[in-house]
């Protein structure tokens, strides 16, 4: 079973969504969901607890702000429309509230067309379990509990058939009593002026009227008790059901008063025809000296009355329904059997005949439901949301009704790979730059600008000008570059030589030297741009002021900001390779990268540190490029080691997809890692690196690994969902544990098509790195540390050698 231990907070929690029906509608499930979304926002008030709606009629119901979505029972495209609403809304966990009748389509199955698309953990409380369902029940509740993380049930009786006969696991089922309002415990004299009957003694029966209620044989039994107690009174109080006024209108009330009238009693029964709200029922439960259930037969798993009357400190008496049995239990209630009006009428008798046993009774029941009050269960809801979120987020659960769109031809000598789209990383850009984020695909103003975002976009334009020069595309690319190397060089700080990071949208920065990363960042994409650029000017801008950013390189305390200098500065050297001071530099840089490596590394912990954080395969690639170009072979043999040894890591249990290390507490060592959130940079820098590692070793085997990688893109991850969206040609932010983010911003989008590009290179036959390199190049490929792991099976497959 989850563990339902309360915490302090329930920090995994910042929205929930409760799925059933609501008031105003007339439905004992509609006050249970009212009632527990109250409790739960009483509870934990910075959660936001939103509703949706199951609607039984066209128009709906006046509901409160609450609601904030509905479902026409009936129409399945409606419940596929709350699921992407839910999944938009960035819901943690959805409680349903199930009852085979207040769902549309056979036996309530269109339900599961909404769980089947949902991407967050769900807790699913059954208001029945039957114990002898249909062939098509049993089916639904199959399906029903392949798709639920847990079951919340409030009865005993209830987790025995949920195991014995829908065979669900111990560790799936949750108890948790129906909530009960606290109210103290009081004399009944106290309200009974209130409805008149002071001085009586009264039996109270509420809820919905209906056949299954059994009131005709209470109606049946109190000529025996009035002939003991002639100042008896009988309240029924509640509307008739609905459901039942639909077919049968009032036929059923009118027949239980004529029958009243036949047996001379009808001046004992006082008809309360209403649906009462919350404070005018406690009044009455306070009234009554006794509560009566008569129920017809005992499949009634819950019952929310008979939970209320106990929590009030009545003394009961009631038929042996399944729910009753548990909670009248130990002389907590009296029962009687089913349809034996003599047993309810001595039942009853016995309570106004003895006092002393009426109060033990009334103080039993009234103890025993102190747990059962609505903060109590609150807490314990949302513990077991808080349980299962987190369960989610180290299990997660894949899309398998979505599989993703992998590129598997292995007939052609080259995969063919996504087109190029840059419609949203355009969509992004404004006069200044590359916007940071977006809230969907719309920009979002708020975050303003970084350097990083803007560096990787301007290597994305130089990039794709040789894939898009025959079309329209070409002068865009040219506008965009210009723009986002304009950006670099309002980041420059010329007094301390170092880029700034962030810009707010009204163009104000926030730092005056930024980041590290974004200070390499920044050398990377310039020296792309003097190594690429085709445009005299944006070579000239680039080269003076890679020059003027780069000494401040040597005094970086960051491995990440030395690997993207370092990058950059091959990149630079491509078309300056003789460069001495930028020679130099990579000198410095990359020795300081090894001699971490040395110090750090052990035999079970490849790594410089003992955290691994983001975007790690970058410091090996730049290791590599190093080895390459300065002919250190220890240089590229330990790259070589430490990039196997991360890319198995980053590889699932079974080698068959990439799973890079999650940014919700990343990997730190002799521990294990984070599943989630996975990151877009990861999986492009992976693919970058181990395309340098086939290019030094011209092992297969790396080659493979950037195809795996690439297709951890298109789907082909821990939820078989994809991330890029070949709409828009952006990306998903990150792969959480409920599937991906909706928001493709600007770094994921970057990422994504970097990784692309970078593939687009390899593909026609243009080493990146190499082509306009003017430094004598190795005759050879290095002898390369051989991928410990078997050969990969990735979908989209690399090319024949």
């Amino acid at each position: 079973m989850l563990q339902n231990s309360k915490p302090k907070s329930w920090a995994a929690l910042q929205n929930l969504a409760c799925v059933g029906t609501y008031v105003p509608r007339r439905c004992g499930i509609a006050t249970f969901t009212h009632d527990l979304t109250d409790a739960l926002t009483s509870a934990a008030p910075d959660i936001n607890t939103m509703t949706v709606a199951m609607n039984d009629r066209p128009e709906g119901y006046r509901y409160a702000n609450r609601v904030w979505f509905e479902i026409n029972q009936n129409r399945l495209v409606e419940y596929r429309l709350a699921a992407d609403f839910l999944n938009m809304s960035n819901v943690d966990v959805v409680s349903l509230q199930h009852e085979f009748g207040i769902f549309g389509g056979p036996d309530g199955s269109y339900i599961l067309e909404m769980l089947r698309r949902l991407r967050m953990p769900v807790v699913t409380t059954l208001h029945t379990v039957l114990r002898t369902p249909t062939d098509s029940q049993l089916k639904v509740m199959r399906q029903l509990t392949d798709l639920t993380d847990c079951f919340v049930v409030m009865a005993e009786r209830a987790e025995e058939f949920l195991r014995d006969i829908y065979h669900v696991p111990n560790e799936k089922i949750q108890l948790i009593p129906h909530g009960i309002p606290d109210v103290p415990f009081v004399d009944p004299n106290y309200y009974k002026d209130i409805f008149g009957v002071e001085g009586k003694k009264v039996i109270l029966t509420f809820g919905l009227l209906g056949p299954s209620k059994g009131i005709e044989n209470m109606i049946e039994a109190l000529p025996s008790i009035i002939e003991k107690h002639p100042d008896t009174v009988y309240i029924v109080l509640g509307a008739t059901h609905p459901g039942v006024i639909a077919y049968q209108g009032e036929e059923y009330r009118l027949g239980l008063q004529r029958r009243a009238k036949e047996l001379g009693i009808a001046d004992n029964i006082i008809w309360v025809n209403q649906f009462v709200e919350l404070e005018q029922l406690i009044e009455f439960l306070g009234a009554a000296d006794v509560y009566v259930t008569p129920y017809l037969n005992e499949a009634q798993i819950t019952s929310g009355t008979l939970s209320y009357a106990l929590g009030s400190g009545k003394a009961v008496v009631s038929t042996p329904y399944w729910h009753a049995q548990e909670l009248l239990a130990e002389d907590r209630g009296i029962l009687v059997p089913f349809a034996d009006t003599n047993a309810l009428a001595n039942g009853i008798n016995h309570l106004f005949d003895h006092e002393s046993d009426r109060h033990a009774i009334r103080k039993r029941a009234y103890q025993y439901t102190r747990s059962m009050v609505w903060q109590e269960v609150a807490e314990q809801h949302l513990s077991l949301f808080q349980s299962v979120r987190e369960h989610r987020n180290q299990n997660p659960k894949p899309n398998l009704t979505a599989r993703p769109n992998l590129l598997s031809n292995t007939s052609i000598k080259t995969p063919e790979l996504a087109e190029i789209k840059l419609e949203q990383l355009v969509n992004l850009t404004d006069s200044v730059g590359l916007l940071r984020a977006a809230i969907a695909t719309v920009p979002d103003r708020n975050q303003g600008y970084t350097t990083d975002d803007n560096a990787r976009a301007l290597i994305i334009t130089l990039i794709a000008q040789d894939y898009l020069h025959a079309t329209h595309a070409q002068p865009r690319l040219e506008d965009l570059t210009t723009r986002y190397l304009s950006f670099l060089g309002h980041a420059f700080n010329a007094e301390n030589k170092r880029f700034r990071h962030h810009l707010s949208y009204d163009r104000q920065w926030f730092d005056t030297d930024g980041s590290e990363d974004s200070h390499g960042r920044a050398i990377w994409a310039l020296g792309e741009t003097v190594a690429r650029s085709t445009t005299r000017g944006h070579m000239t801008f680039a080269t003076n002021l890679f020059q003027q950013a780069l000494e401040p390189c040597t005094s970086l305390q960051s491995p990440h900001g030395w690997a993207y200098a370092l990058i950059g500065i091959h990149a630079y050297l491509r078309r300056f390779s003789g460069d001495s001071h930028a020679r130099r530099v990579r000198e410095q840089l990359a020795q300081k990268l090894y001699d971490a490596f040395q110090r750090n590394g052990s035999s079970d912990w490849h790594w410089l540190s003992d955290e691994l954080t983001y975007a790690n395969a970058q410091i090996p690639h730049a290791l590599l490029l190093s080895g390459r170009w300065m002919f250190n072979n220890e240089m590229i043999q330990a790259a070589l080691r430490v990039l196997d040894w991360l890319y198995n890591i980053e590889t699932a249990d079974d080698n068959d997809h990439f799973a890079p290390i999650g940014s919700d507490g990343w990997l730190v060592r002799n521990q294990s890692k984070t599943r989630f959130n996975q990151l877009p940079i990861e999986a492009s820098g992976m693919i970058n690196a181990t395309l340098e590692a086939y290019r030094i070793t011209a092992d297969k085997r790396w080659l493979d690994r950037a195809y795996t990688c690439l297709n951890w893109f298109l789907g082909d991850n821990d939820l078989h969902q994809p991330l890029y969206d070949p709409t828009t040609g952006g990306c998903a932010e990150a792969l959480l544990p409920h599937g991906v983010s909706e928001n493709q911003s600007a770094e994921s989008t970057t990422a994504w098509l970097l990784a692309l590009l970078s593939l687009y290179d390899h593909t026609q036959g243009e080493d990146a790195t190499t082509t306009t390199e003017s430094e004598s190049t190795p005759t050879k490929p290095a002898k390369s540390q051989s991928p410990t792991t078997k050969q990969s099976t990735s979908k989209i497959k690399s090319p024949t050698n």
